[in-house]
């Protein structure tokens, strides 16, 4: 019986890293957000308009964010209004390296002619130090929750997911990883009352 249990609660907790492979969250913690007593929220932006097509993903990113944002907010509880809203919610898209570091800082190549003396090394490991070593492009996400009436953040998560083929950029795998990443970040956020 007590096997059948750790049995059990193992494949819950392969199933749940599973569920949120490759997305790293990193919320607030919920507790000035959690005193307010939130019902409404409204945006704090206006949605972007792309009025010189622009093919900048971040106008395919949009809507979408929005939308999701909109879907877990309302599986919580809380109603977007503007004319009532008590809370606003803004975002931050922003493509970066992991860890915050700089391609430069992060790789051991240098600009700096040099020789490392008894080292015979063949392009096939080289390209196989670049793909396997090196730091990993990612897609980050910031969603802000600030009070309406005391203008201050009360809540913040940042959403990072690895970037597989930064270009291209395909809607539909788009939808569902930014689907999949709000909801994981958002989940730590309390329910409405």
């Amino acid at each position: 019986m007590r096997t059948l249990q750790l049995l059990a609660v193992t494949l819950v907790a392969a199933l749940s890293l599973a569920a949120c492979s490759g997305v790293e969250t990193r919320p607030e913690e919920t507790d000035t957000f959690a005193a307010g007593n939130y019902t409404f929220y409204r945006w704090r932006s206006e949605p972007l308009e792309n009025t010189a097509a622009s093919r900048d993903p971040v106008y395919v990113m949009d809507p979408i964010v929005r939308a999701a944002v909109d879907a877990e907010l309302k599986n919580k509880g809380y109603r977007l209004n503007p004319e009532k809203a008590q809370f606003s919610v803004d975002y931050l898209f922003a493509t970066g390296m992991r860890m915050g570091q700089k391609g430069s800082e992060a790789s051991n190549l240098s600009n700096y002619p040099g020789v490392i003396p008894n080292r015979n090394v063949d392009q096939a490991s080289v390209d196989n130090a670049y793909a396997l070593g090196g730091v990993k492009e990612t897609s980050n996400i910031a969603l802000q929750f600030n009070d309406v009436e005391r203008k201050e953040e009360v809540w913040r998560v940042i959403v990072t997911k690895i970037v597989e083929d930064a270009n291209r950029v395909d809607s539909s795998r788009l939808h569902k990883n930014i689907n999949s990443a709000v909801k994981e970040g958002l989940r730590s956020l309390p329910k409405a009352d």
